[in-house]
């Protein structure tokens, strides 16, 4: 789907109670992280002739839910293992899933982060970036809060884009960023609707323009066209509300209320 183009409605730092923070790209270091269930044991390592045989025994036990004894297995050859070896990036990428299971989000994506970037063309350095991401979004799991971890999982993804955008994993991010975008969408327009409720209508305005602007493609676009043209209408800002009117037809002319709000535009043929 095609995002419709944003209306000419500038970009207007906020100004009011809050002070605005414009969604960015935050180059750092969760549709997502699905809770797996574990189960925890205390078991020594096994006895190993070789790596390999302690990594096939690990993954056997990670695969069938085991969260306790395998996360030391892989970690412990993660730091025996050279640099250089086959079984390392495989170890330190299921050091991460393991980690990811038992809830240590942060230390998961660095251990991801590190597949990616030391063993960049490595078969699982693109699914590294994404479990990294997820990892990031997981830990923001309500719009109502600080979205920074929203963001640096945006941000992971679409390194993933740039750097595999043939890969699976940069099919699943594609997904993973439209469910974010609805989100931070819904903070936004939460935040629009506050400022109505008070009669801030030029702080709503702010807030509504950036849902419409960055988050054409979500559900809340349209809403935020609906609020914008209230609002212009509520200070009579005539201009202003018969251009959103006109993008309201043109985009989303199937918006419940849309010909009640402009029936002038709606009106003509």
């Amino acid at each position: 789907m095609t995002a419709p183009p944003s209306p000419s409605i500038g970009t207007t730092q906020r100004k009011g109670v809050l002070t605005h923070v414009p969604y960015r790209i935050a180059m750092i270091a969760t549709v997502f992280v699905a809770a797996t269930a574990c189960i925890q044991r205390q078991v020594e390592l096994p006895p190993y002739a070789d790596p390999q045989v302690l990594f096939d025994s690990a993954l056997t036990a990670y695969r069938q839910g085991e969260c306790g004894w395998t996360r030391d297995a892989f970690a412990r050859l993660s730091f025996e293992l050279d640099a250089r070896d086959p079984l390392q990036p495989d170890t330190r990428y299921y050091v991460g899933e393991c980690m990811l299971r038992k809830g240590e989000r942060l230390e998961a994506t660095r251990q991801f982060r590190r597949v990616a970037e030391e063993y960049p063309r490595h078969m699982l350095a693109p699914d590294a970036l994404l479990r990294s991401g997820d990892a990031y979004a997981s830990l923001w799991n309500d719009p109502d809060l600080d979205p920074t971890y929203g963001e640096a999982a945006v941000a992971t993804y679409r390194e993933l884009l740039a750097r595999y955008p043939a890969s699976p994993a940069a099919e699943r991010a594609q997904l993973r960023i439209a469910a974010l975008e609805e989100r931070f969408a819904e903070k936004e327009f939460k935040g629009g609707i506050f400022y109505l409720r008070l009669g801030a209508y030029d702080s709503a305005i702010i807030y509504f323009k950036e849902v419409v602007a960055q988050y054409a493609r979500t559900s809340y676009a349209p809403q935020a066209v609906m609020k914008l043209i209230e609002a212009y209408d509520k200070i009579g800002y005539v201009e202003e509300k018969r251009e959103m009117c006109q993008y309201l037809w043109q985009y989303y002319p199937d918006e419940e209320g849309a010909p009640q709000a402009c029936p002038e535009q709606f009106a003509t043929p």
